[in-house]
């Protein structure tokens, strides 16, 4: 398997990780599907405090022998930002201990989502002075950090310089942060893009539309394509719940070369396809129709309605729309169902959209019952 610099941090990545949020269904489970990614060319291994037991069942693992050595591994735990230092303390201790690790290569700060979780970590007597001092200690070799956030605190968490890595959404079917991976490249920060097959488009199981506009390519193979190609990825996370499930896609382990003519034909294919079906209710993301007086996050809710009507990409969008209002910090905004006709974000839009229109044809498109974080 390729394997590429992980920014400042200097280690070598496999340009997949494994993350083991859904190797829950027992110990024995984890160790297989860990074991079987170490064989396959897999090094380094990400789970965090708030994924069920995924630290206890993968200290287990790491512990019952994965055929290599502990300095051929890199291993990664995530901890939610906290403006308590003592408390970081401690949750960096009980995370090594269900680990039985003596170090973590790699602790990131688990969702800075908002401005006040900015805040935390870069007051220096909040979390990141326990950060601090268990760089110091050797207890963590990196920092760095993951998010859901706006790009506006992406943007500003990279500026604070406090960071070696960060984790993120990225995908063809979601560019919006694309100026965060150029600025992360620019500070030669790890970039690790969060979860591309699920929460990029659901492409493991995609509809027949969009299947047939990516023939003879499979949509989740382009997708892997338009982020392996980017040399400013260092690597995509693998959320593998069995040993079968990392087969296929790392069937695309060492196709990391720019994109082919073809390849480049079918995204131009797909991008005419989505200006011709949706026409002129077809929203560019310029994001310029925020804020909403409802809190309702207008470009995401027309993203959802933009796949779904452009590429059937209807239980993507249903996942996604279905988390607005039960996830918190997580993915935030209330649903287009909350509309109230003031029409602020009217003159703001570039495209003279009718916005309210669109928002409740996405609602009742979309809308279902409510959907939760995986480990919630």
């Amino acid at each position: 398997m390729q394997t590429r610099r992980f920014g400042k941090t200097n280690l070598l990545y496999s340009v997949f990780s494994l993350g083991t949020m859904r190797c829950l269904a027992s110990a024995e489970n984890t160790w297989e599907t860990v074991s079987q990614a170490v064989r396959l060319g897999i090094n380094h291994l990400e789970t965090a405090r708030g994924y069920g037991k995924s630290e206890e069942y993968l200290g287990l693992a790491l512990q019952k022998g994965l055929g290599v050595t502990r300095d051929r591994l890199y291993i990664t735990s995530k901890l939610p930002p906290t403006p308590d230092a003592d408390q970081m303390r401690l949750w960096i201790d009980e995370s090594l201990s269900r680990l039985q690790l003596n170090y973590l290569d790699c602790l990131a700060i688990h969702g800075i989502n908002t401005w006040e979780h900015l805040s935390w970590v870069t007051d220096k007597n909040g979390c990141f002075a326990a950060i601090a001092e268990a760089l110091t200690d050797g207890k963590i070799r990196h920092l760095g950090f993951s998010t859901h956030a706006p790009l506006e605190i992406i943007l500003a968490a990279i500026a604070t310089d406090l960071f070696e890595f960060v984790n993120l959404h990225y995908y063809y079917f979601f560019q919006r942060n694309q100026p965060a991976v150029q600025l992360a490249w620019e500070k030669d920060l790890g970039v690790f893009i969060i979860s591309p097959a699920d929460k990029g488009g659901l492409l493991y199981n995609p509809p027949e539309t969009l299947s047939k506009l990516c023939a003879p390519f499979s949509p989740l193979e382009l997708n892997y394509r338009f982020l392996l190609s980017d040399r400013r990825i260092t690597t995509l996370s693998l959320g593998a719940t069995n040993p079968l499930q990392l087969y296929d896609p790392l069937q695309m382990a060492d196709s990391d070369y720019p994109l082919t003519g073809s390849e480049q034909e079918i995204f131009a294919r797909l991008e005419n396809h989505s200006q011709k079906i949706l026409a002129s209710d077809r929203c560019s993301q310029c994001y310029q129709c925020l804020p909403c007086p409802e809190e309702i996050n207008i470009p995401e809710v027309l993203r959802l309605r933009n796949l779904a009507v452009a590429y059937n990409m209807n239980e993507y969008g249903k996942y996604r729309y279905r988390m607005f209002g039960n996830a918190g910090h997580w993915f935030p905004g209330s649903k287009g169902s909350h509309c109230t006709d003031c029409g602020e974000c009217l003159p703001r839009c570039p495209e003279q959209l009718d916005i309210p229109t669109l928002l409740r044809d996405t609602h009742q498109r979309l809308n279902g019952s409510p959907r939760r974080r995986l480990w919630e």
